[in-house]
């Protein structure tokens, strides 16, 4: 029977090694979103049928390339796993450059398809399409890497972000039929939709966020 949860050890070294990279990364993309991403992964794992070790380390792996510049964090990340002698341990060669694929193909603005079903499980689960967590970290994102910025340039860049990833017109694609992301971005764009509501999502996540900083 296929087992649903990774194997011991490589959650050991997954929880030591890899996950503490992440404490340096901006809100966005922290520990908190990273775990996410492996739970949601584990979810899709399970009810596709894909390998759980190779999903479980796919996701613990798929944003250390921001330990580089953020443009080709996607393909920066695929290196660090394919150059991770240590997950020898546990896959062979031909699985690594499975899952180092699947690093490179999970980022939203990619213009093709993932190449596996290991890439679309990541990409998927790395949707951040719950909109109080796309509007949250939408302006974290704006006040870690924008600081200069005043809230109405803040905005601006907010709502240029929400129209060209999640509105109708936008980017971001789903790639596994019936997922809960389905549910959650027709809410979204519902907003997005409204500038009102919008808008009014913005001030109530910047206050949020500007005090949160401030009270440091």
């Amino acid at each position: 029977m296929k087992k649903n949860t990774p194997s011991l050890d490589l959650l050991e070294f997954v929880e030591t090694q890899i996950l503490p990279r992440y404490a340096a990364f901006d809100k966005a993309h922290n520990l908190e979103h990273v775990t996410r991403v492996i739970r949601r992964s584990m979810e899709l794992a399970s009810r596709t049928g894909a390998d759980t070790d190779m999903v479980y380390a796919i996701a613990a792996y798929h944003d250390l390339g921001m330990e580089g510049p953020r443009a080709v964090h996607h393909i920066t990340g695929g290196q660090i796993l394919l150059q991770d002698s240590r997950l020898k341990r546990w896959f062979s060669d031909e699985q690594i450059k499975i899952m180092k694929e699947a690093v490179e193909d999970h980022r939203a603005s990619a213009a093709r398809a993932p190449r596996s079903i290991y890439g679309k499980i990541v990409a998927e689960a790395d949707r951040d399409i719950v909109p109080e967590q796309v509007f949250r970290r939408t302006v974290q994102f704006g006040l870690s890497n924008y600081p200069e910025l005043d809230k109405e340039h803040q905005w601006l860049r907010f709502r240029e972000h929400m129209d060209q990833k999640y509105s109708a017109n936008g980017y971001i694609r789903l790639w596994i039929p019936g997922s809960p992301n389905e549910e959650k971005l027709k809410e979204l764009r519902s907003i997005i939709a409204d500038p009102v509501a919008l808008r009014r999502e913005f001030d109530r996540y910047f206050e949020e966020e500007k005090t949160t900083t401030s009270g440091r």
